[in-house]
């Protein structure tokens, strides 16, 4: 598939990145330069999981940033459903508005997750939890800049990439140069998958910016987000462009083979399907979140 609209490189959305240490997430607060519309992009709830508790740091750090510079958010995006950290969309939401959108195919997510984790009729699988499903080439405005979202699965059905101007978000589909690409052996992801999306955001043109959603450091080096088109073409590490597609496919499913679940994956796939909600009290007022036993 071609790139589903024109890339408009004029348009400069002015960005904040927003990094949270305890699971190398970085969230995004995305302004028009010509109004005081934004988007959030991939917010981050915190949570001691030992515990069983949660609380809103990271996520008050945004609404103050927000508050301060007097922003009007406008859409609250998740360019996938999270295994690695839990979105505070709701909570952002209840406290200085916008619509709550992610990709139609959070359906399938969905419903690969509830058989996992037994959820019964409490679990809605038609994403009615969002406010909004992309599918491929659509758009929306965040203020006077249209932005659209562009189907990129692999690491997850669900995963979108948005382009905003000169600007894309690229979720976990792409890492940075050195740190190469996500995992595809979650529930529902495929490498070869991932290695066509993957191609397809490398269509853009080579001057846009990238903007990731997690950074590991590798070699120690200090963290870092955002690079260009034509960088991860050149010098990633796992697709420039000498990179076949089964050269990546053995690479990928051989290291994915090796790599350990996230920490938070239990926690974050159930709160995430659900829009970043918590699940659903029961009779006594308390929340649980499940265990399942050799399912993942």
């Amino acid at each position: 598939m071609s790139i589903p609209h024109t890339v408009d490189l004029s348009v400069k959305p002015q960005i904040t990145a927003f990094f949270d240490e305890p699971t190398n997430t970085i969230s995004y607060v995305v302004k028009d330069p010509h109004s005081n519309a934004c988007a959030i992009i991939d917010s981050v709830m915190d949570i001691d999981y030992a515990a069983g508790r949660i609380a809103y740091e990271s996520a008050d750090e945004i609404i103050d940033f927000v508050k301060k510079n007097d922003l009007k958010v406008e859409w609250l995006i998740e360019t996938h459903a999270h295994a690695d950290h839990l979105s505070a969309a709701p909570y952002i939401q209840s406290k200085v508005g916008g619509k709550l959108g992610i990709g139609d195919n959070i359906k399938i997510v969905q419903e690969v997750f509830g058989k996992i984790f037994n959820e019964g009729t409490e679990l809605q699988r038609d994403g009615s939890q969002f406010d909004r499903l992309f599918n491929d080439g659509d758009t929306y405005q965040i203020g006077s800049m249209t932005a659209f979202a562009m189907l990129t699965p692999g690491h997850t059905p669900a995963c979108m990439t948005h382009v905003i101007g000169d600007a894309a978000f690229v979720g976990d589909t792409l890492f940075m140069p050195d740190g190469g690409t996500a995992r595809a052996d979650f529930p529902g992801g495929d490498a070869r998958t991932l290695f066509r999306s993957i191609k397809r955001v490398l269509e853009l043109p080579p001057q846009m910016r990238l903007f990731m959603c997690h950074d590991y450091a590798p070699g120690g080096r200090e963290i870092k987000w955002e690079t260009t088109i034509g960088e991860e073409r050149e010098h990633n590490i796992h697709v420039r462009d000498s990179v076949t597609e089964d050269e990546f496919v053995a690479m990928r499913e051989a290291r994915d083979s090796t790599l350990e679940l996230p920490k938070l994956i239990i926690p974050s796939i159930q709160v995430n399907i659900r829009g970043g909600n918590l699940p659903e009290p029961d009779e006594s007022g308390k929340r649980h979140l499940k265990v399942p036993i050799n399912e993942l």
